[in-house]
């Protein structure tokens, strides 16, 4: 059970209860702070004063006043006119943690809804009605407008949900988990859809995803230096040492755990002096990503307990500030950065395939890894697969952050676009892991050429792993769903505890 009090959300937690159905709770005390902050609107608009959102209209519109009497009327059109999404739909479980964020955020007791609205998300959680929210559409300032937006309609019975697998109008699936739609009262639809949940969402799911194929970029890349012969001495604590960047000193020091034991493995200059930079410099490349991921993982952890939309509610000041808390853009940037250091992970595997299968740079092994090559083509077209994605990946790391495209008459003048730049880190890092999957099979096809019996601890139980899930290729055969197989079971598995007791990985 996660206990939701809006500061103590973590990236682990958001995953359990997104991907793996965890219950959430609500902490009483921040219950007591959303109902202060819905007494003081209340008061507000007894008082009849004019709060931006509360009794005026929405972005240009921000100087048109609306009577208490217009109120709710008020925030039904807005929903209503702000679901925009176009485009498929989010994952189930995207879809979950966009809900849970949004819980979360409003638990922090700045916003003015009533708590029965977030109680009905949390219930919603539980009981497995999860809104179908369109995954384009949102320019990431004023926060997530229109997937919010979609989220919001099943609140009050409109709108679409899954339920038990099945695609329902959102109040039958409020009906079937017996729970029953809210009327929204006044300041509620902004409270809901104003706010960085969507692009948050996608980027924690994307981030602990990245952070695992961080590790199994230093699993793939010891498998690939063992099948080349390649210089120990390179993954040297001594080099590492003298640039004590963390990520660096941990991928160098995963390799030298992984291959502990190995009978492959060269000295300097027993073999050559040096290998190609794709396995020589794997721990600095693969330790910049690392690094990356570390701050990446820095600010989605800030902002999944942050209050992000607008107007906040300061009670015990007797103030409501309209701000800019909803703005993607501290959130935009780190997006960006998961796609460069996602992207790298992949091409530096693309070249170690490359090697695998290249005559003239593997060492001995056959060409294309097959024996029988000319009638059989073996893994020449895999390594084509995986320049493809990397080539893919390439054109999608180009920063959405960067680009801004004024809206709402110009008033929202400077719009973050960090919502698509976690739809394109997500894609990639998904793109990652089938590059990963060719070289694994790569490396455990080599292996057999080599002997596996002279592998190290790790590696060989990659080698086995790989095995038990794919046969060694003999004969040409399809291999996508080879491909498929390994990159699902990479995906699915914390290969830092898999390996536990077999080379230990950080």
């Amino acid at each position: 059970m996660t206990v939701l009090t809006g500061g103590s959300l973590t990236i682990d937690k958001v995953v359990e209860v997104a991907r793996f159905g965890e219950k959430v709770a609500i902490d009483q005390e921040s219950l007591a702070r959303v109902r202060k902050s819905r007494a003081y609107v209340e008061q507000l608009l007894n008082d009849q004063k004019v709060v931006y959102g509360l009794t005026t209209g929405f972005g240009k519109f921000s100087d048109t006043y609306i009577s208490a009497e217009d109120a709710q009327q008020l925030q039904l059109n807005l929903i209503r006119s702000h679901a925009c999404g176009i485009g498929e739909p989010f994952s189930v479980e995207v879809a979950r943690a966009i809900m849970l964020l949004r819980v979360n955020a409003l638990l922090i007791g700045v916003s003015g809804i009533r708590p029965e609205v977030i109680e009905l998300m949390a219930a919603m959680l539980n009981r497995g009605v999860t809104p179908v929210i369109p995954e384009k559409g949102s320019l990431g300032a004023s926060g997530d407008l229109a997937p919010l937006s979609h989220l919001a309609l099943v609140l009050f019975g409109e709108g679409e949900a899954y339920f038990r697998g099945e695609r329902l109008p959102g109040a039958e699936a409020l009906r079937r988990a017996g729970l029953a739609p809210v009327a929204l009262q006044a300041k509620e639809g902004l409270a809901l859809i104003n706010g960085t949940q969507v692009m948050t969402a996608v980027g924690v799911l994307a981030c602990c995803d990245a952070i695992n194929l961080a590790h199994w970029a230093d699993c793939t890349a010891a498998l690939t230096a063992e099948a080349l012969l390649g210089v120990r001495d390179a993954f040297d604590p001594l080099t590492h040492s003298i640039r004590p960047h963390p990520g660096q000193s941990r991928s160098a020091e995963n390799i030298r755990h992984l291959t502990a034991g190995t009978r492959h493995m060269t000295g300097q200059g027993e073999l050559r002096v040096q290998d190609a930079y794709s396995l020589r410099c794997a721990p600095q490349v693969h330790g910049a990503s690392r690094d990356g991921l570390a701050y990446i993982k820095e600010k989605l952890e800030i902002e999944i307990n942050s209050a992000t939309d607008n107007p906040l509610i300061f009670v015990e000041e007797d103030r409501v500030i309209s701000g800019g808390n909803f703005h993607g853009q501290p959130i935009a940037l780190p997006m960006d950065h998961l796609s460069i250091c996602a992207s790298e992970l992949a091409n530096i595997s693309e070249r170690r395939i490359e090697r695998l299968v290249n005559p003239h740079l593997n060492e001995g092994l056959p060409a294309f890894l097959t024996l029988n090559g000319g009638l059989q083509s073996g893994f020449m077209i895999a390594q084509y697969a995986a320049a493809a994605v990397v080539s893919e990946n390439k054109a999608l790391s180009h920063p959405a952050s960067v680009d801004s495209i004024p809206s709402s008459g110009n008033q929202e003048d400077h719009v973050s676009m960090g919502t698509i730049a976690a739809r394109k880190a997500l894609q990639i890092v998904n793109n990652a892991y089938s590059v990963l999957a060719i070289e694994l099979l790569c490396g455990a096809q080599a292996a057999d050429f080599r002997d596996p019996q002279k592998l190290g601890q790790g590696t060989r139980w990659l080698y086995e792993q790989c095995r038990i899930r794919v046969p060694f290729v003999s004969e040409d055969r399809v291999l996508s769903g080879d491909f498929k197989t390994i990159a699902d079971w990479m995906k699915q598995t914390d290969v830092q505890t898999a390996l536990a007791g077999t080379a230990s990985i950080s």
